[in-house]
C-alpha cells in the first residue's frame, strides 16, 4: 500500500470501496485520495482518515466496485442516434421497417426528408440488398434515405434517386457507389461505401447541397453532445471518435466550450483514398494545436474493405454462396503498403478498418512494409474490427505491434452467428475465423475493446457481458464458446488496453498513484456477479480529472 508522506488533505476520498485498480503493482485498495484532478494514495480504509479535512468530499461506496473509467476506442459520438430519424432499431422484418415509416410519415406529413436509421440487414427476406421499390408504396414523392445501422449503406427511394441525381450514367457519388440492376443497368436505390464517402468532408457537403438535413452541422452538434451525454451516463471518460473531417473539430470546440464535453476525447482524422500531401500537412497542424487532456487530434482514419453483411468486405475465399466473389479491397494492395509507409514515416498512428481476413491480411502486410522500410518504431497502428481474422495472422499482431480494436458486442449470436447475415455469407467453415479474442489475446497482442456506437449499443456492461459469454442479451446458445475471455481481460481491454492502444497508459487506464483521477462507481461488482447479471449494471458515480461529473439518479 502507497504510503508517502502528503501536505494536504484530499480533495476527494473514496472510502469503503472495492478498488480494482488494473495496476498489477497494487491490484486492489479499498480508499483512494485524489488531488488537483489525480490520484494521490491508495490504501486500506483504516488509512484513509488521514487523508480527510474540512474541505475534502467524501465519497462513500458502500462496498461497491471501483474500476478505471471507461476508455471507449471507437465510439461514433458524432454521428447518432439522431432523434429525428425514424428509428428502425429491432425492427426484425420490411413489414416492420415500412410501418414505422409510414407511422413516422403519417405524424410528419410537411417532411421535406424521411430519414431512417439502424435499418438491419436481415429484415430484408432472401439475402437480398433492399432496393427503392421496397419504399415506395409507403413513401410516395417525399425523398427518403435510411442509413443501415452500420452506417455502411444506404437506401434510398425513387424521389431521393431523383433529388440526388443518381441515374444510370452517374453511379459514382461523393457519398457513396450506387448499386444498379444488372439487367436494366438503372439504379436500385441501395448505395454501398457510405462510411467511406458519405461520411468524408465532401460526402457531407454533397448531401448538404441536396439539403439532406441528417447532414448539417446542427443535427451533426445535436447527436455529438446527446452522445457525450450517455458516455459519461456509462462511465465512459475517455471516447475515441474514429472518423472526422478537420471541419468537423469545431463541434467538439463548441461542446466542450458549452459544458458539453464531459467526457475526455480524442479525435481521430479521415484520410479518404487520395489525400494529398498538403492535407496531410494541415493534419498534422490540427494534431498541435488540439493536444489537451480534454481534446486532442491526431490518430488517422482509414479504410481497406467494407463489411460482411452487403458482401463488400475483403475475403481470401469466395462468399458462400456467390460464385466466385470475395470481395475488393479498396486499395491494390502494394499501393496501400506504400501509403502506409508514407503515414508511418510521417509518425503519423493509422486505425485501418478491416473486417474481411484478405483485408485484415492486406493490412498487416502493410505494417510489415512500413516497418521494413522506415526502420521499427512504436507506432501502435490499430486494425479495427478484426471480424474475420485467419488463423495464420492471429500471431502477427503481437509481432508487428498492432493493436486489435474490437467490438464485443458484434459477434453477438443475434447480431453475426448462425442465421444471421454475417455467419451466412462466412460459411459454417469459417466460422473458427470469427472475432478471435482469446487466441488474440493468448498471442500476446493488445486489445482494445470499444462499442463501435451507434452501430450497437454505447454501454460497456454490454460488451463485457458479450466478449465473456458471446451469448445473446437473452441467454442463449453460445457462439465460439473458445473465444470468449474472462471478465479480469474484458475490463482490461475497456480500461488499459483501450488507453495504450492510444498512447494514454501513463495518464489513464489504470488506479494508480500519479494517474488521472477517472473512475466509476458501479452498482454492481462484474467481477462476482453472475455474467447474466452484468447488462444492467450502472455507474452510479463517474469521476473525471477528480470531479464528480456524473450520479445517477436514486432507484
Amino acid at each position: 500500500m502507497n504510503s508517502t508522506p502528503h501536505l494536504r488533505a484530499a480533495d476527494l476520498l473514496v472510502r469503503n470501496a472495492r478498488i480494482h485498480t488494473v495496476d498489477p503493482a497494487l491490484p486492489s485498495a479499498e480508499a483512494m485520495a485524489v488531488a488537483d484532478g489525480r490520484i494521490v494514495w491508495l490504501g486500506d480504509d483504516a488509512a484513509a482518515d488521514a487523508w480527510a479535512g474540512p474541505g475534502t468530499r467524501v465519497v462513500d461506496a458502500a462496498g461497491r466496485l471501483v474500476l478505471p473509467g471507461f476508455v471507449d476506442a471507437h465510439n461514433h459520438v458524432r454521428l447518432g442516434s439522431d432523434d429525428a430519424c425514424v428509428q428502425l432499431a429491432g425492427a426484425g422484418d420490411l413489414d416492420e421497417v415500412l410501418r414505422r415509416i409510414g407511422d413516422w410519415l403519417n405524424a410528419h406529413p410537411d417532411a421535406e426528408w424521411i430519414e431512417a436509421e439502424a435499418f438491419d440487414y436481415s429484415a430484408v427476406p432472401g439475402g437480398r440488398m433492399p432496393c427503392a421499390a421496397d419504399l415506395d408504396p409507403v413513401t410516395g414523392d417525399t425523398p427518403a434515405i435510411v442509413l443501415s445501422y452500420d452506417v455502411h449503406t444506404a437506401w434510398l427511394n425513387t424521389a431521393a434517386l431523383q433529388r440526388l441525381g443518381i441515374t444510370a450514367d452517374r453511379t459514382e457519388l461523393p457519398f457513396g457507389i450506387a448499386r444498379t440492376d444488372p439487367e436494366t443497368g438503372l439504379p436500385t436505390g441501395f448505395v454501398t461505401d457510405f462510411a467511406v464517402r458519405g461520411l468524408s468532408r465532401d460526402g457531407h457537403r454533397a448531401l448538404r447541397d441536396h439539403g439532406v438535413p441528417w447532414a448539417s452541422p446542427e443535427r451533426q452538434y445535436g447527436r455529438l453532445v446527446r452522445s457525450l451525454d450517455d458516455a459519461i451516463g456509462f462511465g465512459i471518460t475517455t471516447v475515441v471518435e474514429p472518423q472526422n473531417s478537420l471541419d468537423d473539430l469545431a463541434l467538439y470546440e463548441r461542446a466542450r466550450d458549452e459544458g458539453r464535453m464531459r467526457s475526455r476525447v480524442v479525435a481521430a482524422l479521415f484520410h479518404p483514398r487520395g489525400t494529398t500531401g498538403a492535407e496531410l500537412d494541415r493534419f498534422a497542424e490540427a494534431a498541435r494545436e488540439f493536444d489537451d487532456d480534454r481534446f486532442s487530434v491526431g490518430p488517422l482514419k482509414l479504410y481497406i474493405d467494407d463489411v460482411v453483411e452487403p458482401r463488400t468486405a475483403a475475403l481470401l475465399e469466395p462468399y458462400t454462396g456467390c460464385g466466385s466473389h470475395r470481395g475488393d479491397t479498396f486499395y491494390p494492395p502494394q499501393e496501400f503498403s506504400e501509403l502506409l509507409a508514407e503515414l508511418d514515416a510521417r509518425g503519423f498512428q493509422c486505425f485501418v478498418h478491416a473486417t474481411g481476413d484478405r483485408g485484415i491480411r492486406t493490412v498487416l502486410d502493410a505494417v510489415e512494409h512500413a516497418s521494413r522500410v522506415n526502420g521499427p518504431r512504436d507506432a501502435r497502428h490499430q486494425i479495427v474490427h478484426v471480424e474475420c481474422c485467419d488463423p495464420q495472422d492471429v500471431p502477427r499482431f503481437a509481432e508487428l505491434g498492432v493493436v486489435a480494436c474490437m467490438q464485443p458486442r458484434h459477434c453477438a449470436p443475434e447480431i453475426a452467428g448462425p442465421g444471421q447475415d454475417w455467419a451466412r455469407n462466412i460459411g459454417d467453415e469459417r466460422w473458427h475465423k470469427a472475432w478471435p479474442m482469446r487466441s488474440l489475446a493468448r498471442a500476446g497482442a493488445v486489445l482494445a475493446f470499444s462499442s463501435d456506437w451507434n452501430v450497437a449499443e454505447m454501454d460497456p456492461m454490454i460488451g463485457i457481458y458479450t466478449a465473456v459469454t458471446r451469448r445473446s442479451l437473452d441467454g442463449g446458445t453460445v457462439w465460439r464458446e473458445e473465444e470468449t475471455v474472462d471478465v479480469e481481460a474484458a475490463v482490461y481491454g475497456y480500461t488499459m488496453g483501450s488507453a495504450y492502444a492510444n498512447f494514454l497508459e501513463r495518464e489513464r487506464g489504470s488506479l494508480t498513484v500519479g494517474k488521472a483521477a477517472d473512475f466509476v462507481v458501479l452498482s454492481r461488482d462484474i467481477l462476482a456477479v453472475p455474467a447474466q447479471d452484468i447488462p444492467g449494471t450502472v455507474a452510479e458515480t463517474v469521476v473525471v480529472a477528480g470531479e464528480i461529473v456524473h450520479e445517477a439518479a436514486a432507484r
